[in-house]
């Protein structure tokens, strides 16, 4: 594990630096999920705001925003928008997955119902836009709404690619980039255009958040086959069972022989699973080396993060997202 003098996580260290910051940021979520006419509103999505999530998005525009020197308010109406975004999509995601459970707890949908989710995740994302207007910058209007529409995307290229055999590792990327990275890229290059910071910069931050945010979900996808189920959230296996083809699966089904192949026809694409098809999926990638080669993918695109930052200013919070870059593959382990 990677450690520091205090043996805090990146992530804490950062909320630590930053934690004034956050502060106005939670107020500020608090009081724009607010709703006079629905009360279901901050109560759906309280559950998910409440439920322990680290605020990484959030701070990775308010960090983006300090090492660039930026000394206005609006990175804090950013960092919110930013939030708010993240949890409609997380929203909407569970609707679509069929999910019970996010961050531990029972999902807003299991708890209320699908058109619940819907329609507050919908209401959450005009509230970032709401806040967004409020820079007065179109360029950060134009970077979130693209960011916003690009996740969409992303979603809905995952619904046609997951169950389909042929999917690429080039279109899981595209999923990826879609549904994970768009955020975390646009979240770091908003932090910059508000503190009017050089193209160049900019540009780094764009570039270290996109390669992060893929670093990310690589990794979140390899725990779901080796992680520790009470540490992820959700039960070992589950992308397997959702079917969806991520790169470990993606890795084995290009090695398969013909048996391999019809059992991956059977189990992914057309959803017929038994009792011990997963215990057979993971020696499939075990055989296959796919959880090994998909490690060293997450630490590729982690060390592609690192190198990004190398534009930026000397400024403890880079420090912080270099060691960020480390700490996400360090879960692997």
């Amino acid at each position: 594990m990677l450690q520091t003098e205090n043996s805090q996580k990146p992530h804490d260290r950062m909320a630590a630096f930053l934690a004034d910051d956050l502060a106005a940021v939670n107020t500020l979520i608090r009081t724009r999920m607010a709703s006079e006419h629905a009360p279901r509103i901050p109560e759906v999505t309280a559950h998910l705001v409440d439920a322990g999530g680290k605020r990484l998005r959030p701070m990775l525009t308010l960090a983006a925003a300090h090492m660039c020197g930026y000394e206005g308010p609006y990175h804090i109406n950013l960092a919110a928008t930013v939030e708010f975004i993240h949890t409609a999509t997380l929203l909407h995601d569970d609707v679509v997955d069929e999910s019970g459970q996010r961050r531990g707890r029972p999902t807003a949908n299991l708890l209320w119902d699908n058109k619940s989710s819907v329609l507050v995740g919908d209401y959450l994302f005009a509230r970032s836009f709401q806040l967004m207007t409020e820079t007065g910058s179109l360029r950060v209007l134009d970077i979130l709404s693209n960011a916003s529409a690009t996740i969409a995307e992303g979603e809905v290229l995952q619904l046609t690619a997951s169950q389909d055999l042929g999917t690429t590792e080039d279109i899981y990327l595209k999923v990826v980039r879609g549904k994970t990275a768009a955020l975390f890229s646009a979240a770091m290059e908003v932090g910059g255009v508000i503190a009017d910071a050089p193209e160049n910069q900019v540009r780094a931050l764009f570039d270290y958040g996109d390669a992060l945010g893929v670093a990310f979900q690589i990794v979140d996808d390899l725990l779901d086959f080796q992680g520790d189920a009470s540490a992820i959230g959700k039960n070992i296996g589950d992308d397997f069972r959702e079917r969806k083809l991520t790169m470990p699966l993606i890795k084995a089904v290009a090695k398969a022989d013909a048996e391999e192949h019809a059992f991956w026809v059977r189990t992914i694409e057309k959803g017929k699973q038994t009792d011990g098809d997963l215990d057979h999926v993971l020696a499939l990638l075990q055989k296959h080396d796919a959880l090994t080669d998909t490690a060293t993918a997450a630490r590729t695109w982690a060390a592609q993060a690192k190198d990004a930052l190398a534009p930026l200013p000397d400024h403890e919070v880079k420090k912080m997202l270099s060691d960020l870059a480390d700490y996400v593959v360090e879960r692997i382990n």
